[in-house]
Order: C-alpha cells, then structure tokens, then sequence
C-alpha cells in the first residue's frame, strides 16, 4: 500500500485523543526534538495482554464500573480481525540468531507482530495494557532487538512522530506476550521518512545488559542496565536538533541510522569492544562530525570517523557476515523505497569492497534497502532489496541475489510466479535456519519464497493476521443485507464485506484511494453512495454510488460544492433513500441530490468557521432509519476551543435544516470532528444518540431535547464519549437496541454497552483488547453482542 497519505490519515486518528478537551490525548505532547532529556528514562510501567489493544495501559479492567450494572450477555474477551490482508507498511523483519522460526515484525503504525511457525500466521503483540486509547501513538515501533543469549528477551522501541515528543521502551521477557516499558530521553519516529533503517536498537551479545540506539535527533544512546536508563553517548556527539533543524531537512530527521557490533561470540561477560555506527548527513551536519560512519574500539567510550567510499549517503542497513566480512548498502535518499544512487560494499574493517552499483537509467531511478548475509567468504549467500522499482518485467530487479559472495547476481522475484511485490523493498532477511526461506517487506505487508535456490523461485504474501489498515468510516448493515457493513479505509478506498473471513471483492474501484463516508438506504440495502479521494488521479474528491448491492458502480455525475477540494476524512454522506443523498464534504456547507449525483444543491446549514492549526471541519450527519424524511446534522464546533456543539434537523430529507434549541440548551462541549459521535437507533424514529467527546447524550423526541448521560467522563488524555454505535438487542430487553459507548467511566477507558437505554452500562472490552484506541465502531443489526472496530493501524476487528 502507498503510504504517501498515511501520515495525514494516522494524524486524524491520533488527533481523536488530543481533541478530547482534556489535553494530552493519543497523540501525545508536541515534542521539539531538542529538549534536554535526563540521563534516565524516568517512568517505568507494566502491561500485560499481548493480544490485547487500545487502552489505558494504567487502569485495570474492572468489569462493571460506576453505575454500571450487570447487562444480559458477556463481556467480548475474544477478537478476530476482519480480512484483508496487511494492507500497511511492514517496516522490519527481526529473526532470533538461533532459535529457529521466532521471527518478529514491526510496522509504522499498526504495532508489532510475532511469527507463529504452528498456524502459519501472526501474532499481534501490541493490543493489551500499554497500549490504550492515550497511547496509540505507540503503536508506532521504530526498532526492535532481541537478546541472543535469551530468546525470551525482546525490547521495542515506539513512538509515531518525533514531533509528538519522546518515545517508550517496552521490555518483554516472554516473546511479546506481556510488556513493561520505560519512557525514553528522546523522540523516536515509528512513521516518519527512513523508518525501515537499522536495526538502531541493538543489544551486546557478549553483555546483554549492554544496549545502544541511534536517534533520530539526539545522536547515540547507551543503557548499561537492560533498557531501565539511557544516557547520550556524548562522546561521540552531544547535539540534539532542534525542531527547526529537523523542519529544514523534511521534517524527518535521520539521525544515528544503525548500530552493529563486531562480534562473533556471546555470553562472555565482557563487553563488545569494537562498535559501528552510521551517521546519517542531517545529524553529521547538526553535530560537526566529518563521516556517515564511526567506529569505537573501547565499547563506545571513544569514537574514530571511518573513511567510506562514498559520503553524503545514507547507510540503511550493515550486517556482519560469521567471518567478521561486513556487508554496507549505501542509498542517496532516506526512503521508504529510496531512489539512488546505491551502492553496495563489503569491508572488511580496513578495506572496502564495491559489490553492486545502482545509478539512473532510462527513466529509472533504483536505489538500494535491505540485505542479509548467509555464510561466509566465497560462498556466502547475499540477498539484496532494490528500492524504488516498480512493476515486475522482465530485467526487472526486485531482489537480487548472489552465492559467490556478491561476485554475480541474478533475480530472484521479478517475472518469478506468484505474488510479486516492488517499489518499497527496504528490509529483505534470509531465514537463519532455512537459507531457501528470504522474506522482505514492502508498502503492503511481506512477501516470502521458500525456494530461493530454484531457477524461477514462488512468491506468495506472508501475512495472515496482519491486518493495518487505517478505517475513516465504518457503516453496518440492517439485517437481510447481503453485506455485513461498508468500510471505508484510507489508501485501501470503499468496500462491502460480505464475509468475515475473506478479502472483499466488491468496491467502486481497485485504485489506490481513501474511502471518507458511505451509507445505504436502510430500507432499500441494496442502494448504496459513498465519497472518497481519487489518490491514484490526484483528482481529488469524488462520489459514487451502486443500486444492486455492490454488484456494478456508477461516478455521481456532478459534485456539490466543496467536494473536490475537500478531501478530509470530516466529511460525511448519508442516503435516506434510493437515489437520494446528502453530502457534507469536510469545511463546507452540505447538499443533497434527488438524482444520484446528477445534480445538487446546497442545503441551508450555516458555513463553518475555520478553527485553525490545520485541522479539518464537517458536518456529521445521520439520517433516521424509520422516517427517510427527517435527517440529523451534528456540528461539533471543530476543536475543544471553539464553540459549543450544535445539532441541526430536517424534515424534508436533508434539503433543509432548523437548528435544535434543545441542543443550545444541552451545551455540548466543543470538540473535533473525529472526537464525536451521533448516532440514530434504527428501531424507533426520532431515537437519536450523541457522543460530544466529553459524554453522551440522548434525544427521543428528533433531537428537540436532550437528556445528559452522567456516567462518562474525560481526564487523564482519555476521552469521555468518542464514538458510539446501536446494534441488535439482547433478547428480552426493554430498549430496542444495545447501545456501545468508547469512552471512560471512572477513570476506566474502554467500549461500554447498555442494554436498558443508558440507565446502566457495563465495560464490554477488557484490558487485553485496547488496540490503541479505536477510532470508529459500528454494531451488528443481525447479531447481539457483536461489534466492529478499528484499532490504531490494526485495520477492523469484531468481537465474538
């Protein structure tokens, strides 16, 4: 998957927890990246619940908290994702060197992962305690390193943006499946440019209490106690960039790129005395150093520039062959999927050896990425990612590889049957205990051949159960739909799921495009419109709409206002029956046609004021399921320091709108777009709920007035009411819905479900089911009890 809109996208869903009116929030605190940091890492914490999500991380799971009472049904301590298969940008590949088949995997914001060589698939590690809805920008893992002498021991490194402030060391002692973590001196960059670099964090294999990391704007950093404190290896440096610095280079700062150590033994006891490290050009400029390569021979007390063959260049990755033969890629750009020029040499601690050359050519531009050394010398098995090309054809290089020690090469993947992927090929790793098993990443997901010696090697995609796409909106379907809900994703565009379990096939488009919004005519399911962004055009926004189910798609033919040019993820569509539609593009006033997009006209909704810093603005719309007449538009203010919330309703099908009193009335605090909620239950007309960020509220009478919910509450960077969602009732209940609240309750954050009307709710998710927040949520109209979620890069998730 392109990731050229992610970091817009993972922004809008970070954003959810700053908006919250409570400061602080998933994002984290703006950080400058020149901050001086303390020696220590400061805070130390436990979580536990590898297979766990978004949450506290800090709050234990009480069940049933404040007046929340028992409710038919149980609480969901078992998830499944929904299928599609990666869908996000895996960053790194880490194989322990010797316990054969535990190989873990990072990604940019969607978490961390560990092969499971008995079901073929892969376990998230990174759901449960630590990783709750104020923590979701720890779902962003930057590096991750494994102690030889221990294949228990893990470390990850995470944080999604430098600019968000400093990073976490999570620490496990039992492969992922629990973590404690420690608050890092520096920023880390999980999502930001050269993510696929390193590994930068790395433990001493003779002195594992030993670890180094290179930042990305503070220089190199030592723990001597396993990860607990940090001091900046000044010796080599002492400069932090300032947030002017990093601004003036892209806004990514590369920094100390890798680590690696010149050893070939372990468990000695003594430290590793000879260390590399490489410089990237942004951080040897900030600091005054005169090489992208240091060397220390004293276990990093002193450092000495290495003379390499060529400056200016980045050094992604450097691995050390058994024979002491290192293996350097060297690429112009920072990547992801770098353009060159590359270069790859072997050095042999004095002398450097040219092994492959990447230069532009007839309109190609390849750079170099990752690359993994079996064996050694003559016969040393060297697979070698090409960067920044496209396509598979025939002279195509995707993966190159060589068993003469880099003397001749030949391709791997291009051309080769199966599943063939290019472009982002940044990390590339030969399987320790099965050299014909190379695996490497790419934008979306990983791909693996197991017969890396034949004349023409499979591919085929290694990624069941990694799951990262990023979810704007998410509508479920009356029950007797032939799908289970319409999902609208970012890079991935609209689609219908019609089964849990299998990839879906009906769309409006296979392009790469963000789905924003999509409805149906609830009493007609099989009428469907939806927005989106054409990004493979770059026409910006565009509609479109299906009268068979999914079956075949139609462009609306016009565009309302405002719709081309707005192409956020606060924009909202609503279809209170076939053919009709109305459209709130983001920061515009909404239309409505009568004719599927052949025509539109404006609605009389008052226009939004810019709230500043960027951030988008919408209308939320919601049109009542019993009378196709009366539709509900939800204006949320835009920030936690605009105007207080308003809801707006139609009598006429969304033509026109009269502002609610009741709502003036109710003060609903001012939030984001993205940090409310409004939601009908489609059982009875004129049954509105709301979600203002902070609580919940409920209207029986069209909105006319609103009963405040007392039991939600923001504080602590949680929110108190984000998103909300009615699906089926449990039987024998007294209201005709069951009713799902993100949010807090006592300091808790969780979902939380009534099945009484809001008179009682009890906490629905556990602790071990967090997924970095979820930023949206639709319930099933079918099936009492099940949801469906998105989770921060952990694409969608239903509860069983």
């Amino acid at each position: 998957m392109k990731k050229l809109k992610m970091r817009t996208i993972v922004l809008s869903i970070i954003a959810a927890g700053l908006a919250a009116g409570c400061g602080g929030g998933s994002g984290g605190t703006a950080g400058t990246g020149s901050t001086a940091a303390p020696s220590s890492a400061g805070n130390t914490s436990t979580s536990n619940g590898a297979g766990g999500t978004p949450g506290t991380g800090s709050a234990p799971d009480t069940g049933s908290t404040g007046n929340a009472n028992s409710a038919p049904g149980s609480k969901a301590t078992t998830w499944s994702s929904v299928k599609w298969g990666g869908g996000g940008y895996v960053t790194g590949l880490i194989f322990h060197p010797t316990t054969a088949n535990l190989l873990y995997a990072r990604t940019d914001i969607g978490g961390a992962y560990r092969w499971n060589q008995a079901t073929s698939s892969w376990t998230p590690l990174t759901d449960g305690l630590g990783f709750g809805a104020a923590e979701s920008k720890y779902h962003g893992i930057e590096s991750i390193a494994l102690d030889p002498n221990n294949d228990q021991l893990a470390y990850m490194a995470t944080g999604m943006y430098t600019f968000e402030g400093n990073g976490r060391l999570y620490i496990s002692s039992d492969r992922g499946d629990h973590w404690a973590y420690v608050d890092l001196p520096f920023p880390i960059g999980g999502n930001n440019s050269g993510r696929a670099m390193g590994e930068r964090l790395m433990v001493d294999p003779n002195k594992p209490s030993t670890l180094f990391y290179g930042s990305r704007t503070a220089g190199l950093w030592k723990s001597a106690d396993a990860g607990k404190t940090w001091a900046q290896v000044t010796s080599l440096a002492s400069a932090r960039m300032t947030q002017d610095q990093v601004n003036a280079v892209g806004g990514s700062a590369m920094g100390v790129e890798l680590v690696v150590y010149d050893t070939g033994t372990k468990g000695s006891g003594t430290a590793t005395q000879t260390i590399y490290a490489a410089i990237a050009p942004d951080y040897a400029s900030a600091a005054g150093l005169s090489a992208n390569m240091y060397k220390s021979a004293d276990g990093g007390a002193t450092w000495a520039p290495v003379a390499t063959p060529v400056s200016g260049y980045h050094i992604p990755h450097m691995t050390r062959a058994a024979d002491g033969m290192f293996y350097v890629v060297f690429t112009k750009d920072a990547g992801p999927g770098a353009g060159g020029p590359g270069r790859f040499y072997k050095f042999d601690g004095s002398n450097w050896t040219l092994l492959k050359s990447e230069d532009p050519n007839g309109g190609t531009n390849f750079g170099l990425g990752g690359v993994s050394v079996q064996g050694s010398g003559a016969t040393a098995r060297i697979a070698l990612g090409v960067t920044n090309s496209w396509g598979s054809w025939n002279g195509q290089q995707i993966v190159q590889l060589s068993d003469d020690g880099g003397k001749t090469w030949r391709e791997i993947e291009a051309t080769m049957p199966g599943e063939t992927t290019s472009g982002w090929v940044d990390d590339v790793e030969i399987d320790p205990s099965n050299r014909d098993h190379i695996l490497h990443v790419h934008g979306g997901g990983i791909v693996e051949t197991r017969n890396a010696s034949a004349a023409t090697p499979s591919w085929n995609g290694a990624i069941s159960n990694i799951e990262e796409t990023a979810t704007l909106a998410l509508t479920a379907a009356p029950a007797g739909a032939p799908y289970k809900f319409i999902n609208s994703a970012g890079d991935i565009g609209t689609w219908l799921q019609t089964d849990l379990a299998s990839k879906p096939t009906l769309g409006p488009t296979p392009n790469w495009s963000n789905g924003n919004s999509a409805d149906m005519a609830w009493s007609d399911p099989l009428y469907i419109a939806g927005a989106g962004v054409a990004n493979w055009s770059g026409a910006g926004g565009f509609g479109f709409w299906s009268g068979d189910g999914g079956k075949t798609w139609s462009n609306f033919a016009a565009l309302p206002a405002g719709a081309q040019a707005n192409t956020g993820s606060a924009g909202n569509m609503v279809v209170p029956s076939r053919n009709n539609v109305v459209w709130a593009p983001a920061n515009s006033v909404p239309s409505y046609t009568t004719n599927s997009g052949a025509s539109w006209t404006s609605t009389n909704l008052p226009a939004l004021a810019v709230v500043g810093q960027g951030w988008d603005r919408g209308y939320r719309l919601a049109a009542d399921r019993k009378n196709p007449n009366k539709v509900y538009a939800y204006d949320s203010g835009g920030a936690a320091w605009a105007t207080a919330g308003k809801v707006y309703v139609s009598a006429d099908g969304g033509h026109s709108f009269a502002l609610s009193q009741g709502s003036v009335a109710a003060n609903l605090a001012p939030n984001a777009y993205w940090a409310t909620s409004m939601a009908v239950n489609p059982n009875a007309e004129g049954d509105l709920w709301l979600a203002d960020g902070n609580t919940v509220y409920h209207s029986l009478d069209s909105g006319a007035s609103w009963s405040k919910l007392n039991n939600f509450a923001s504080g602590a960077g949680l929110q108190g009411a984000s998103v909300i969602a009615l699906g089926k009732a449990a039987n024998g209940a007294k209201y005709s819905a069951a009713v799902y609240v993100v949010g807090t309750v006592n300091g808790v954050w969780g979902v939380y479900r009534s099945d009484d009307a809001g008179a009682s709710w009890t906490r629905f998710n556990d602790d071990a089911h967090q997924f970095g927040g979820i930023g949206v949520m639709a319930a099933d109209q079918s099936t009492y009890g099940r949801i469906y979620v998105s989770g921060t890069g952990r694409g969608l998730l239903y509860s069983n």
